[in-house]
């Protein structure tokens, strides 16, 4: 005996009770139905009972959540989303199998459904095909030109080899790990924030930086042959800031509130790696084609200016902004990490006059980030974590500070920056008003800024997309200003 019931909708069953049956089992009487609506378009029934001669259910609850456009994903089994076998109870055999089968779609409804579905699915995988055609094209074409900037033979595919040896092994590293992340149950904390929700799956494996990370440094140390001090000094403070999220993330996973280090302790210990980072730049003999240190590169013309100790503050603020900074944009699918490579390439082109070393340190990272990215794209099966985004944020710092570049760092994070701003404005305006008028008002719907954009409508593939085309021009006008301040 099989019940069907054809809606156009989707239904879930959560927590299942298998129930027993009798010889014969007639029809079925049910208790009424309670309807709580969650949203527009989203209901739960909560079934009492089904009872009738001892065969019952308690306690059940189905979810019924309709199609809409955010449905990327499709599941072989929604056709029949639940199966109730009811087998023999107290010894008697069983006379024949009897399930409760529910049909969420008509066939003509889910092939209506399908080119829809490959439509946003070839949109997905385009993202990422014209950022790597994007980062590609630029390092190809700064190879060309690369010895005449530095006025020197330098080997072939000096940029792209680097980049694409990184993106390759992380991206099968990521096969390899991810699984193991996965089966380690070290998944990422589930954090509410105000009105957001997240599309990603509750179980999505975090730390991801332990595995992309330290390819993208050992293929720069490996390619440089350990000969640039400059790359072994950035290759330290990556890891010395990944070693602070390893920290932060394992505390998240076995913490109770899903908390890690406090944002106290996190900035002195940040401000610590970078306040050592720059009294050993004072100390170390990194190569400068200008016979002196402590310089910062500017566009005509304000020229090269001395900061003398100041340039030891300013490299421990880089420090802690940056890795704040890449942290911030670590809440969206592939944000993150295609914002990263944008801006390594967009630094390894703009140290190339000054240190050809960090050249390739930064388009190694930025092959990583692309490798990485594979695996964290919409809808991400890993995400970095504070292994991964304190990380990157060190290691752009260390590439400006060992060169000097700050100002092209500054404008190629200009859409982080406006992540970390908008925090900064959200608290101050929030806790100006609430003392002026006792009761404050926000200048968004939440923060960070993409989640702002979230719940103003915006899909998150969409919301990626700009900030990749908008961090691709900055990143273009970081480089070229990098070059001309050279």
């Amino acid at each position: 005996m099989r019940l069907f019931l054809l809606t156009p909708t989707s239904f879930q069953f959560h927590n299942p009770n298998p129930f027993r049956s009798l010889q014969s089992v007639p029809l079925l009487s049910i208790t009424p139905l309670r309807i709580e609506s969650r949203s527009p378009s989203s209901f739960k029934f909560n079934v009492s009972s089904l009872k009738r001669n001892g065969c019952s259910m308690r306690h059940s609850s189905v979810s019924v959540k309709a199609f809409d456009d955010d449905s990327f994903d499709f599941y072989s089994g929604d056709l029949i989303a639940a199966t109730y076998s009811i087998s023999s109870s107290e010894g008697e055999e069983s006379d024949g199998d009897y399930a409760l089968n529910v049909v969420t779609e008509t066939t003509a409804q889910k092939l209506g459904t399908f080119p829809r579905g490959r439509k946003k699915h070839r949109i997905r995988y385009g993202i990422n095909l014209g950022l790597l055609a994007f980062l590609s094209l630029l390092l190809l074409l700064m190879d060309s030109f690369a010895w005449k900037i530095v006025r020197m033979p330098l080997p072939p595919y000096f940029l792209s080899l680097p980049f694409f040896t990184s993106a390759v092994l992380v991206t099968l590293a990521g096969y390899v790990f991810v699984p193991v992340l996965d089966r380690l149950k070290m998944h990422e904390p589930v954090r509410t924030l105000g009105p957001v929700t997240h599309n990603r799956r509750p179980t999505i494996p975090t730390m991801g930086g332990l595995f992309f990370v330290p390819i993208g440094v050992v293929v720069a140390i490996a390619l440089t042959k350990f000969s640039s001090i400059e790359v072994c000094g950035a290759a330290a403070a990556t890891v010395a800031f990944a070693a602070i999220g390893i920290v932060d993330d394992s505390l998240s996973l076995h913490s109770d509130n899903n908390n890690g280090l406090s944002v106290k302790i996190q900035l002195l210990l940040e401000a610590a790696v970078g306040t050592c980072f720059a009294f050993w730049l004072e100390t170390a003999r990194i190569s400068s084609p200008y016979g002196m240190k402590m310089l910062v590169p500017l566009p005509s013309p304000l020229g090269l200016v001395c900061l003398g100790k100041l340039y030891l503050v300013l490299t421990s603020f880089y420090f802690v902004s940056m890795g704040n900074l890449v942290k911030a944009t670590d809440g969206l699918d592939g944000l993150a990490g295609g914002i990263a490579a944008l801006a390594f390439v967009a630094m390894a082109i703009a140290v190339l006059p000054i240190c050809s070393g960090l050249s390739v340190f930064g388009a190694s990272m930025a092959g990583a980030c692309f490798g990485f990215l594979l695996h964290n794209r919409y809808r991400a099966s890993v995400s970095m974590g504070d292994t991964g985004s304190l990380a990157l944020g060190g290691a752009l710092a260390a590439m400006a500070a060992c060169s000097g570049m700050f100002f092209p760092l500054l404008i190629s994070s200009g859409v982080a920056v406006l992540e970390a701003s908008s925090v900064i404005i959200q608290v101050v305006y929030y806790s100006s008003t609430k003392r002026l008028k006792g009761k404050g008002c926000r200048v968004f719907k939440t923060i960070p800024f993409h989640h702002h954009l979230r719940l103003s409508g915006l899909k998150e593939p969409v919301i990626v997309t700009m900030a990749y085309v908008v961090t691709s021009l900055l990143s273009l006008s970081a480089a070229y200003i990098g070059l001309i301040s050279a």
